[in-house]
């Protein structure tokens, strides 16, 4: 077989568009969370602890900060090292609350299959050709 139809077959079959839907949902979806991360919980952590906070803009100098700036921004503009430790604290709170968010909807997932599983009874496994043969031959027997 050639590697163009195995790569045909491999792109046709459903997995690969399954998965291909699975990116740009997720894609999506991660704009959403990084989203609610940003607009909505992250100001409710700054309402809550007191003030206009913005965590990305927390970072240490490590090493000389000579022009002494204030902003995450111009320290990186002006080539200093810094510990960006606010952004990391942003990202962390992102991935959480995608995690948790994942993790609910596979939950919701497994409920919805379960339930399903339940309500359609499963059908009685078909009766072997030979076994079926071998009953035939029975109840011909039988009848003679």
């Amino acid at each position: 077989m050639s590697i163009l139809k195995e790569f045909k077959e491999f792109a046709i079959k459903g997995n690969m568009m399954d998965l291909a839907i699975g990116v740009i949902i997720g894609g999506a979806f991660g704009k959403i969370i990084d989203s609610l991360v940003k607009d909505i919980v992250m100001p409710l952590i700054s309402w809550i602890l007191g003030g206009d906070v913005d965590y990305t803009n927390w970072f240490v100098v490590l090493g000389d900060n000579p022009n002494q700036l204030n902003t995450l921004k111009a320290a990186q503009e002006a080539g200093l090292n810094v510990f960006a430790y606010g952004s990391f604290i942003t990202v962390l709170i992102n991935f959480l609350l995608l995690a948790w968010v994942v993790f609910l909807l596979v939950k919701v997932m497994n409920r919805l299959r379960k339930q399903e599983e339940v309500a359609a009874p499963a059908e009685p496994a078909a009766t072997p050709e030979d076994i079926a043969l071998l009953r035939e031959i029975r109840d011909e027997l039988k009848k003679r």
